[in-house]
Formats: structure tokens, C-alpha cells, sequence
């Protein structure tokens, strides 16, 4: 069975500062993540000058989108060097993109995977390129309904992409997102409509929430990940502490254990039990030589070593004894 993908976003939490970016995929590989995760951007092509902030970017001290984006940037050789730490100390290096130009840059950083954010689902001209790369792909599906889904796999589809290579996440675009709005079961919908692998990306403050998701049947996780939520930028209060992240991948490691595999069957731990457990026939009084079975002379008692199954009273109650028993003997 293969292990769930556990991907901590790691995102803009950098500050803009190359040095806390290292610490951030340090502290991912101590707590179990298995990719860190970064946004790769160049605020002048991401964003106008005067963009408002979105709703839960308001919190911040900047003013627009640009200044906040431009703040928030690293540099191509910054993540060179992020990508060869993140080799180093055996953490995958992964990062999404917004714009082509941007993923000019990809192949200098060697990653397995690109990522597609909810909002460039409608982006057709970074489709049409991560489409022709051959890379594996996820693609992350808030703020978007089945119909823009559907016309973005086609697309990825249309340009060189393999269907089994793409993963869907189903996610809600709001930083937190409330409970209510998390609609877990999408994820059964996305499976049986695309066919394709599915995972969840969670914007809640919970660690239930993926936990949950993995029980859906998620292959893939991803979560925001912060050292601190007392730092600034927009995205520290919705994401986890190394603590508590730490703690949602030990709990997605032993929902795996639970969830098992779709049979039923005797667990070996259990197999020693079922002599000890189960009820099989005895004497209910003494019973002579030739004497017949029957509910008369017969019970119903754990013997802690088997016997014979109720399940055979039909055969059994046909015959006679062989021997003598005495009360509360094993038939």
C-alpha cells in the first residue's frame, strides 16, 4: 500500500528571507513531511500595482497585493540553492507556479512534481506549458466547480500530460476555512468523476480535518506549515506549528495502519483469541456410552481450547456418543 504524500506548504512563510526558508524544510523533515513546498512568483507579473488585498490578507501591514508580493519574493538562485539543501538533507523540493515565464526555472531545480494552484485552474497558457512537461502534477481545485475542473485536465491532457500522472486536490479557498465549508466528501465526487489519483489541501486550523480526508481515501495532503503563527504575512495564523504538524502526521501514519486493506480476513493478532473466545458444545450432564446428543445432554460454554462448532449441532444431534462424558466436558 502506498503511503499517503504528505506535503508541507511551506508557501510565502519564508518572509522573503532565505534563511528562514532553510529552517522551514529543516523542520519539515523532522516532523514527517515528505515534500516541502514553496510559491515561486515575481510580484510584477503576479499582480497589478494596485491590487486590493484579499480578505484574510488584510490582517497584514501591507497595503496591496504588489507590496506584499514584492516583499514576499525570492530569487531564481535562492531556490537553487533551497532545492540542492532540500536533496541534501533528503526532503522532496517541490514549488507551484503562477506564471510560464516562471517555470523556466523548473528544470534547473530538478523537481518531481509541479504544483497548480485553485487560482490557475483558468490559467490556459500555464496549463498549456505544465501540460508539455513531463512531469507528475497536482493540481489543487478551490474556488472552481466540476465544469473549470474538467476543462483544466483536458487541457493538461491535450498538451502531453498523462491522466495518471495528475492528482486532484480538493481544497476550499479561504484562509481559515470554516468548518462548515470543508465539504469532505467532494473528494468521493473528484475520484468517480476524473478517474484520477485524489489528495486534499487544508486551509482549517485543525489537524482533524486531514486526518479525515485520509480516511476519504486522500493520497496526498498538503498543509500550510509555519515555525511560528506570531510572525507576520498572510498566511502564519492558518497554518501549523512543527509541533502540531509533527502530531497530524503521526495521526495520518496510524489512520493508514487502520484503514487497512478493502478484505476481511483473521488478523494474526487476533487468531490466538478465537479458541478463547468463541463457545463450543459440552455435556450439560453426564452422558453415558450410545446415549444421543441432542439439547438434552448438550451446552454452550467457551472450553478455552475449541471443540466442536455450534454450527455443527445439525450433524452432531445425528449421532451418539462414543464415550462416556461427564458434566462440562468438551464434546
Amino acid at each position: 500500500m502506498n503511503k499517503v504524500l504528505i506535503i508541507a506548504e511551506a508557501g510565502v512563510n519564508h518572509n522573503g528571507n532565505f534563511k528562514l526558508a532553510k529552517k522551514l524544510i529543516s523542520a519539515a523533515k523532522k516532523v514527517g513531511a515528505d515534500v516541502i513546498k514553496f510559491q515561486i512568483f515575481k510580484a510584477d507579473r503576479l499582480a497589478s500595482k494596485n491590487t486590493p488585498n484579499a480578505e484574510y490578507q488584510k490582517k497584514t501591514k501591507f497595503k496591496n497585493q504588489f507590496e506584499m508580493l514584492k516583499k514576499l519574493e525570492l530569487s531564481d538562485n535562492d531556490f537553487i540553492k533551497l532545492s540542492k539543501f532540500s536533496k541534501r538533507i533528503k526532503i522532496e523540493f517541490s514549488a507551484s507556479f503562477f506564471n510560464e515565464n516562471d517555470l523556466n526555472v523548473v528544470h534547473k531545480l530538478g523537481m518531481k512534481r509541479i504544483k497548480i494552484p485553485s487560482g490557475e485552474i483558468t490559467n490556459y497558457s500555464l496549463l498549456k506549458k505544465i501540460g508539455s512537461i513531463n512531469k507528475k502534477i497536482i493540481l489543487s481545485t478551490g474556488m472552481s466547480n466540476l465544469k473549470e475542473i474538467n476543462q483544466a485536465i483536458n487541457l493538461l491532457i491535450k498538451f502531453g500530460a498523462k491522466r495518471k500522472k495528475i492528482t486532484i486536490l480538493h481544497c476550499n479557498t479561504e484562509y481559515p476555512t470554516p468548518l462548515k465549508d470543508v465539504n469532505l466528501r467532494a473528494i468521493n465526487i473528484l475520484r468517480k468523476t476524473f478517474k484520477t489519483q485524489i489528495g486534499y489541501s487544508d486551509h482549517t486550523i485543525s489537524i482533524e480535518t486531514p486526518i479525515a480526508a485520509v480516511a476519504l481515501g486522500a493520497k496526498v495532503i498538503e498543509k500550510h506549515f509555519t515555525l511560528s503563527k506570531e510572525l507576520q504575512g498572510p498566511d502564519h495564523k492558518s497554518s501549523l506549528t512543527p509541533t502540531e504538524f509533527k502530531k497530524m502526521t503521526l495521526s495520518i501514519r496510524n489512520t493508514e495502519k487502520l484503514l487497512g486493506h478493502e478484505k476481511k480476513f483473521v488478523s494474526q493478532s487476533e487468531m490466538k483469541n478465537i479458541l478463547k473466545c468463541r463457545q463450543y458444545l459440552v455435556a450439560s450432564k453426564d452422558i453415558k456410552k450410545n446415549d444421543a446428543f441432542g439439547f438434552n445432554n448438550t451446552s454452550l460454554k467457551r472450553t478455552g481450547s475449541g471443540g466442536i462448532s455450534p454450527m455443527e449441532i445439525p450433524r452432531l444431534f445425528k449421532k451418539r456418543a462414543k464415550k462416556k462424558y461427564k458434566k462440562d466436558d468438551k464434546i
